[in-house]
């Protein structure tokens, strides 16, 4: 699949990477890491990232602004995202050919092409990988790309602690850092918090509910945000938090937004993709998202989890 995925990245003069809604870093760092690869191997080519823009990742990248006509004859690569309706820019089916390339179950193969790897500790463990796959035909990296695989790798694996991350995730990162960007000015912009958000954080440790079977929640709705002024993609910041707590299997922060209230579940053991999935979601084993309309679907949620964690 490698090879059939060069070869169209070859063949095509235009090519348009798009990733994730509410991206983290692993989005922005597969698409970007995969944008300057192919602009450093094939400068004659016009290479664009799209999406709406996440301020808190501005420190990765700032993505292309483009018209439709740009997709005329383009070939377009999705990163880092399981199912098409979490596309970021809903014209990923303007170009000519598209390209799934992610590390997610694949239960949504859309595309014409598709490379996943559900073993792979990130989309941007995946890209480097292609990056070696043919660096002895004439791939290159940059120390760009370097740092935002890097950091994509970094923070789809919480700093090296996910289970996901492999003895080939740790090589990898060795070799990237040997790449000329700052580790120190990364991780700050990538961990340092505001005021705001570090008391929310207070606020989250003081008042997370334990449950039956080892389960856990919190609840963020919307005034409880406006009150520590903290945004929704911000607060989702602090969801693996309550990992260091003795006795907890499994969590889940209800994040309310304007038109939904975001579930965000994380586990120590307890398979919850599964119960994601039931909530209009889906993600990984141990780390899952989904989507709810009304707080007594929540206490759905928190039932369903109790008994995942038995």
């Amino acid at each position: 699949m490698k090879e059939q995925i060069l070869s169209e990245i070859e063949k095509y003069e235009t090519i348009i990477v798009h990733r994730h809604v509410r991206p983290d870093p692993d989005a922005y760092g597969s698409q970007g890491g995969l944008v300057e690869v192919i602009k450093e191997s094939f400068p004659e080519k016009k290479v664009y990232a799209v999406g709406k823009e996440e301020q808190s990742l501005h420190y990765m990248k700032r993505l292309d602004t483009i018209s439709d006509e740009v997709y005329q004859g383009a070939l377009v690569i999705v990163c880092d995202t399981a199912n098409q309706e979490r596309i970021c820019d809903k014209r990923y089916n303007f170009g000519d050919k598209l390209i799934k390339i992610d590390h997610h179950p694949n239960e949504d193969p859309y595309g014409d092409l598709v490379w996943v790897d559900t073993s792979a500790s990130s989309t941007s463990e995946m890209i480097y990988e292609f990056y070696l796959a043919f660096k002895g035909r004439g791939l290159k990296l940059s120390d760009e790309a370097a740092r935002l695989l890097f950091a994509g790798i970094v923070g789809d694996t919480g700093r090296f602690i996910y289970p996901s991350t492999t003895d080939k995730t740790f090589a990898y990162a060795g070799e990237l850092i040997h790449y000329n960007f700052s580790r120190t000015e990364l991780f700050d912009q990538m961990y340092e918090l505001d005021t705001n958000v570090v008391k929310l954080k207070g606020y989250v440790l003081q008042n997370f509910e334990v449950l039956a079977n080892g389960a856990a929640s919190v609840t963020l709705n919307k005034e409880l945000l406006q009150e520590f002024r903290v945004k929704p993609a911000d607060a989702s910041l602090l969801v693996s938090e309550l990992g260091s707590v003795k006795g907890i299997k499994a969590w889940v922060f209800f994040i309310e937004e304007d038109d939904q209230i975001r579930v965000r579940l994380r586990s120590k053991g307890p398979i919850i993709n599964v119960l994601a999935r039931k909530y209009r979601g889906g993600g990984h084993p141990l780390a899952s998202g989904a989507s709810i309309y009304s707080w007594n679907e929540a206490k759905n949620v928190v039932n369903d989890l109790i008994e995942l964690c038995k």
